[in-house]
């Protein structure tokens, strides 16, 4: 499945070309993903944006095939450091919200503006996506986004904040700024020329994608350790070699790879670069976590001029 908005038209009909931000006017990552998202790599832009400018790729078509928010890439596409973006997820719910978001995203304003928020509606747009109804892309998509900023740390199948008797210290409206979330929306629609979206598998997509040129990978997939709190679509074993093997056989295309710092991930890459960073992480309680980067060969090396320098485990 795949969704690719062709245009953005005004009022008056005329096509909408949206400028970007300046990128010096921006000293800090615009904020323009409406989801939260357990584990999501929003925090990498500046370092994103480096590495793509650093190793010749300004302007290329910016892909994540394992995208969850998309917090990274969008924030890339909307300050003109790429020129187009892939957001890819497996799971028909987030995939529901994001084509919801490009193909009508007045629309989906128009909810955000008028949605009760409470218990009730909580436990009604749950059922809209336990239900998971794909033939009803708006509703499902808006029931995925009515959880994500009402749950706790954004979790789908976790429940309320404040929870189901709002005796808690924040409330179940605490992560739902209307105005903020409307012009999100609004942004991000008028680069829905720009965005496609697709609902397939990530390796698949890696396969048709990383052999363009001016294309850039940039792969997060599911961890090795507690992904299953965190997404919907867990990785087997034989799902992280699967991967490996497709990576390491295109390691002189231009793609990046983040994981959890564990020993199978230097086994499975141990012929590739890696880098150890350190990350903010808010689901479920707040705290800093080791992760490792991987570079294909295509890349530069983010040991030199990296911002906030990342260590190496291999040159």
């Amino acid at each position: 499945m795949g969704f690719d908005r062709s245009d953005r038209s005004g009022p008056d009909g005329a096509v909408i070309s949206p400028q970007p931000l300046s990128a010096r006017r921006v000293t800090r990552r615009p904020m323009v993903s409406p989801l939260r998202y357990p584990g999501g790599k929003g925090a990498l832009y500046a370092r994103l944006k480096w590495l793509i400018r650093e190793s010749g790729l300004a302007g290329c078509t910016y892909v994540e095939p394992y995208a969850g928010g998309a917090g990274a890439g969008l924030s890339l596409l909307v300050t003109g450091q790429v020129d187009r973006v892939v957001i890819n997820d497996l799971d028909p719910a987030i995939y529901a919200f994001w084509r919801a978001l490009v193909e009508n995203p007045d629309g989906l304003i128009k909810r955000v503006r008028k949605v009760k928020l409470s218990v009730r509606e909580w436990k009604r747009q749950r059922n809209v996506y336990i239900d998971c109804d794909v033939d009803d892309i708006e509703s499902l998509g808006f029931a995925t986004f009515y959880l994500n900023r009402t749950n706790h740390s954004g979790v789908l199948n976790g429940g309320p904040i404040g929870g189901l008797e709002q005796t808690g210290r924040f409330k179940i409206d605490a992560r739902f700024n209307r105005p903020d979330l409307e012009e999100r929306i609004r942004i991000l629609g008028l680069y829905g020329n720009r965005i496609t979206v697709l609902c397939e598998n990530g390796i698949d997509v890696i396969k048709r994608y990383a052999r363009l040129s001016k294309t850039f990978v940039y792969a997060d997939p599911p961890y090795f350790e507690k992904a299953g709190s965190l997404y919907m679509n867990t990785f087997s074993a034989q799902d992280h070699v699967d991967l490996s093997k497709v990576l390491n056989a295109m390691a002189r295309k231009s793609w990046l790879l983040t994981y959890d710092d564990v020993s199978q991930v230097h086994d499975l890459y141990k012929d590739r670069r890696r880098r150890s960073f350190e990350l903010n992480y808010s689901a479920h309680k707040v705290a800093k976590a080791t992760e490792i980067a991987v570079l294909s060969d295509r890349l530069i090396d983010v040991g030199k001029g990296w911002p906030a320098r990342w260590s190496a485990h291999h040159s």
